[in-house]
């Protein structure tokens, strides 16, 4: 179940991070939460969304009201700082694609043409 990823981070998660369209963070720590600030999520000026976990009753319910209303290339990533290689810090919990929007969404079309 791609939701228990998720709910398995959520005791390190200290925000909750969404950029207003399909991408989909939870920031593992203070670092990461101040980076994040400083580019802007949740200053509203955008529709990016920065919530500290303490300030959310239900983190779960956050995520998937955002995942929900987000557009197709949906993703949720968990980041955590990593000095030696920053891009390790990131570990994909719901990837793009995995869950449809829709039922069919992902199935291969079928030819139509009748020659």
């Amino acid at each position: 179940m791609p939701w228990s990823k998720v709910e398995e981070a959520l005791p390190e998660v200290q925000a909750l991070i969404f950029d207003g369209c399909h991408k989909i963070y939870l920031a593992l720590d203070a670092e990461q939460v101040g980076q994040f600030q400083e580019l802007g999520y949740g200053d509203g000026t955008d529709d990016s969304r920065l919530v500290e976990v303490g300030e959310a009753s239900d983190p779960v319910g956050v995520l998937r009201e955002w995942f929900e209303n987000s557009c197709g290339l949906r993703f949720i990533q968990s980041v955590r700082t990593v000095t030696s290689h920053p891009s390790a810090g990131f570990d994909q919990l719901i990837s793009q694609s995995e869950i449809p929007r829709y039922e069919g969404e992902f199935d291969e079309e079928e030819d139509t043409d009748d020659e």
